[in-house]
């Protein structure tokens, strides 16, 4: 009976001690989440007790949650975004404030933008609270980027006049296409293209001058805000120069490379007639020597004669008279006063 009595007020200790750990504990619970309980209840935010507990154990921090729902429930969206959703966000390292933030923006502003596409952009690593006051207030974008190191578009017109021009281009962004969407740099690339093309169709630099709209507006006319993440509200040509005439610069470059062309053609000529005179040269030094060697048979021929008899040495005396009257006449004709052959000086 004593033993037993003694086990009742040890149990009676025991359970009074849990009791007052658990009082305790669930003052300090209270203590911590009591003013974002109040506040929830006070918004009809709709996030109770035990839910901000278990947002703390699973690493989520509480007052970023309830803030955001209060925003949302405050705003009076037309969709509800249940406390669940905003949590998967923030453990999906999203930002949840600023979601709300566009979204709510979006929304003041008649801009048809979901919870689903807000939460996709940003975790596409996009500002969405960014693209929703870009749609809302247009931004102006230099056209070439200075950061870039152009500062001009370089074009050629059709009479060969270079011209400097400087656009500036007011975008929209588009927040359907902002997921998988060409950036900035997609449109300055191709806003200068476009602006090219439209100089160099031109007939002369003076229509450029007189009507710098018209660029604007064969640029407009392209389409080039397809697959990009803005639209394209206008483009306006903020300063044109007129640069150098390179098209009288490249006839000039033409000009001399064709008489460079034309020199190197004559050289090869040149190099050619020359080749070709040394050949006459030899061929003619070739025939003298044919004509030596024949003469130097003739004494053996006559040697030969003389050995069988069919000269005799009258003959021989005839044929050396003959020889000295032809060198003489030869002598003669060479030595005339108007240098002909066979004039007879006396």
């Amino acid at each position: 009976m004593k033993l037993f009595a003694e086990l009742s007020s040890q149990m009676t200790i025991i359970i009074g001690l849990a009791i007052f750990f658990g009082f305790i504990l669930l003052m300090a619970v209270f203590a911590r989440y009591a003013s974002l309980w109040i506040q929830c209840k006070m918004t009809r935010a709709g996030i109770g007790l035990f839910s901000l507990v278990k947002m703390s154990l699973q690493k989520i921090n509480p007052t970023v949650i309830v803030r955001s729902k209060i925003m949302a429930v405050q705003a009076q969206l037309p969709y509800v975004i249940s406390s669940r959703a905003l949590e998967a966000h923030y453990l999906a390292r999203g930002n949840v404030p600023r979601v709300i933030q566009a979204l709510i923006a979006a929304h003041r502003a008649n801009i048809e933008l979901d919870w689903e596409t807000a939460q996709a952009i940003d975790l596409a690593g996009r500002n969405v609270l960014e693209a929703v006051q870009t749609s809302v207030y247009p931004k102006v974008i230099d056209c070439p980027d200075v950061k870039k190191g152009q500062s001009t578009l370089d074009a050629v017109a059709g009479d060969g006049i270079q011209l400097r021009a400087r656009a500036r281009v007011t975008v929209r962004t588009n927040l359907k296409q902002l997921i998988g969407g060409a950036t900035e740099e997609t449109i300055i690339a191709r806003v200068g293209q476009g602006i090219v093309s439209a100089i160099g169709s031109t007939n002369s630099y003076k229509v450029v001058l007189e009507n710098p709209d018209m660029i604007s507006r064969k640029v407009l006319d392209m389409g080039l805000e397809a697959q990009t993440a803005f639209a394209i509200v206008s483009i306006d040509i903020a300063d044109i120069d007129v640069s150098e005439n390179v098209g009288a610069r490249l006839q000039a470059d033409q000009a001399e490379a064709d008489t460079r062309v034309a020199q190197a053609k004559a050289e090869q000529k040149r190099a050619e007639f020359a080749a070709r005179e040394q050949e006459m040269v030899a061929k003619v030094q070739q025939n003298r020597a044919e004509v030596v060697l024949a003469e130097a048979e003739v004494p053996k021929a006559i040697a030969d004669a003389f050995q069988s008899g069919q000269l005799a040495l009258m003959d021989y005396y005839d044929l050396h008279n003959v020889q000295a009257d032809t060198k003489m006449r030869m002598a003669i004709a060479g030595s005339g006063s108007d240098g002909r052959v066979g004039s007879n000086p006396a």
